[in-house]
């Protein structure tokens, strides 16, 4: 059986064979394993189940099956719906409600670091687009589970929000795609009344901005120890559209 290159993907890319997954395994893997089994054991659909490693090593997981934004630009126009935007929202609530139980290992390891406490959930952190599959109109799951780790519900949801409201700065999703920035406000709105969000925008607009500039300076820090990931991702400029996005934050609507 041939493997396939998967097209996209910042943390290492990944490689299809049959109906599983291939990825480079990590000190993180283990925990995210953990997490992922607790999720079958809800029976929550919307995620790849893990299978264990291969003979190289490599984590094996299930295949999500759907189209996926890879490196496409403009991005393909279910990405911006408002029915997808919808069904992000409700994807967020059911995995923050059935991630609520768990108690990770004691030793367990988070690629993007912290410790996991009463309170807290491991959150996906990296629900966006380029992490979507997406198969007959409906939003399959959210691939790319190694930036989990433990955060407060309301930190993960932020970045969500971020990338599908989106509220990026305007070069970077004009350049996927997006362009009805009067929108925005209104897609805010209804992606927070969607999942059932109990504060005020503007209170979520606060919590979005401190999740912006803690990611922006996470990667620098990342970077600043060698990873290859976060390196190459500071030499593409993320961190600048990062501050971008936070200067256009700091007047936006709440």
């Amino acid at each position: 059986m041939a493997e396939e290159r998967l097209d996209g993907g910042n943390i290492g890319g990944a490689i299809r064979l049959g109906d599983t997954v291939r990825r480079a395994a990590g000190p993180w893997t283990p925990a995210v394993h953990a997490l992922l089994t607790h999720l079958a054991s809800k029976r929550f659909p919307a995620a790849p189940r893990p299978l264990g490693v291969d003979e190289q090593g490599r984590e094996v997981l299930t295949f999500l099956e759907g189209q996926t934004v890879g490196s496409s630009k403009a991005w393909p126009v279910w990405v911006h719906a408002e029915e997808t935007l919808d069904q992000v929202a409700r994807w967020v609530r059911a995995y923050h409600q059935a991630v609520a139980d768990f108690a990770p290992p004691c030793d367990a390891v988070w690629r993007s670091g912290g410790r996991w406490s009463p309170g807290l959930i491991i959150g996906h952190n990296d629900a966006a687009p380029y992490n979507a599959a997406w198969h007959h109109g409906r939003l399959a799951g959210f691939f790319d589970w190694d930036l989990a780790g433990p955060v407060t519900p309301e930190w993960d949801l932020a970045f969500a929000a971020f990338s599908w409201v989106p509220l990026h700065a305007r070069h970077v999703v004009a350049a996927e795609g997006f362009t009805d920035f009067a929108a925005r406000p209104y897609r805010l709105h209804r992606f927070l009344d969607v999942y059932g969000w109990s504060g005020t925008a503007a209170d979520f607009l606060d919590v979005v901005r401190e999740r912006i500039r803690a990611h922006a300076n996470g990667t620098r820090e990342l970077a600043a120890t060698g990873d290859p990931v976060f390196t190459r991702l500071l030499r593409q400029g993320v961190c600048d559209d990062l501050d971008q996005a936070l200067a256009e934050l700091a007047t936006f609507p709440g």
